[in-house]
């Protein structure tokens, strides 16, 4: 795959940014995992896949697409509001998928167990959830989630 279309003599934090591993840690750079679904150059496979997108979503405060990806069904009116206030207070550094149940290319409902790490005003927390997927139009959104 092409690397970013960025002035080859610049370093740039865009670039930095394609170049590194997606924070999602599926191993693969950023350029070539979620970056293609935060810009809408492709779409979830799987209920996983949306899933990893949108933690690296909320890495890199990308309230659009965490709103775009949420189901109209179980999205708030006030959802892009209230991520645009409190996205800024966390800094997630650490993600895991512990279980996958359906969610595949062919499913229509999914789920994923996930572990994530970050920090909230320099304390380490953690979260566990239990998260919902489901088909709207053909693509993958989250529907809702169980944490604890």
């Amino acid at each position: 795959m092409d690397t970013p279309d960025i002035d080859q003599e610049h370093e740039s934090p865009e670039r930095t940014r394609a170049e590194s591993l997606c924070p999602c840690k599926s191993m693969d750079s950023y350029y070539i995992c979620c970056m293609p679904l935060h810009r809408h150059k492709a779409k979830a496979k799987t209920a996983e896949e949306l899933m990893r997108s949108r933690y690296a979503a909320y890495f890199f405060r990308l309230t659009d697409y965490l709103v775009e990806t949420t189901h109209p069904d179980t999205r708030e009116p006030g959802l892009k509001k209230e991520l645009n206030k409190t996205i800024h207070d966390i800094n997630w550094y650490f993600l895991t998928v512990d279980q996958v149940v359906k969610g595949g290319k062919n499913d229509k409902n999914g789920k994923v167990e996930f572990t994530a790490r970050c920090y909230i005003d320099g304390e380490a927390k953690e979260l566990h959830e239990r998260a919902r997927f489901k088909r709207y139009k053909g693509d993958w959104k989250y529907l809702a989630g169980k944490a604890w």
